[in-house]
């Protein structure tokens, strides 16, 4: 007989599944070494069902607090904004407008931001319909580029502290960041937001050029090169985790 030394231990489950009124839920499961206690969330950003977990807490004990649980996941998941796919007819916003997206063409051009004949906000989109979703998005992402490009100039020019490089992705946890190295990162989606949104992360990241931190020095030169910060911040609080949800 094995020692029980040697024996192996199964893996965890990456989901549990819980139900509710005859709907099933999957639920992510993480095992976290630092967690003292089982905790649950509901992400509104991408719908995601987290379950965490201490490093010696029971798969089975897991499970049940997910099933106790089950009415709860239901009713956050409820109120999760729907998804909004790149697809014409889909209505998207660009830079706080809302724009419908339009197969404009099956003939490859350029996708543009335009009006339709009743002067309704579009993206025009042309090329092969099956491409319309990736074009739509590169495109929003090249409009990122250039706006925080423009953004950050400015700012690094009222500050008279260069950038080394800008990238844009599409980060989840946080708007944008800013390297030891100078290098700053933002997401794409905020081109989505009205402009002045977009203006304020550029300044919050160029002000960690010169503090990198969240001193009472960093958000003073943020409100100097930013003015509308306070809008900005309740902007993002109150309809920030809704741009995870287009596209």
């Amino acid at each position: 007989m094995k020692s029980a030394l040697f024996r192996r231990v199964p893996a965890d489950p990456p989901y549990l599944k819980v139900s509710h009124e005859g709907q099933c839920f999957k639920v992510a499961l993480k095992r976290r070494p630092t967690a003292k206690r089982i905790t649950l969330r509901v992400s509104n950003a991408t719908g995601e069902v987290v379950l965490s977990i201490p490093e010696r807490t029971d798969v089975g004990l897991a499970q049940k607090f997910a099933d106790s649980h089950s009415q709860w996941v239901a009713s956050r998941l409820a109120k999760v904004p729907e998804r909004v796919s790149f697809e014409p007819g889909s209505v998207v916003p660009l830079r706080g407008v809302l724009h419908r997206i339009v197969h404009w063409s099956t003939i490859r051009g350029v996708t543009q931001a335009t009006h339709d004949s009743a002067g309704e906000p579009i993206i025009a989109v042309t090329g092969e319909a099956s491409h319309v979703a990736r074009r739509v998005r590169d495109y929003l992402e090249a409009e990122a580029r250039r706006d925080f490009a423009a953004a950050v100039r400015k700012h690094t020019a009222q500050l008279g502290v260069p950038a080394k490089r800008i990238t844009v992705r599409d980060t989840k946890s946080r708007w944008g960041s800013c390297s030891a190295n100078g290098a700053l990162n933002f997401s794409w989606r905020l081109i989505m937001a009205p402009p002045f949104v977009l203006d304020y992360l550029a300044a919050h990241e160029v002000a960690h050029l010169r503090e990198l931190n969240h001193s009472q020095r960093f958000w003073k030169i943020t409100y100097q090169l930013c003015p509308r910060t306070d809008d900005a911040e309740a902007w993002l609080k109150t309809y920030g985790s809704a741009l995870h949800r287009i596209g």
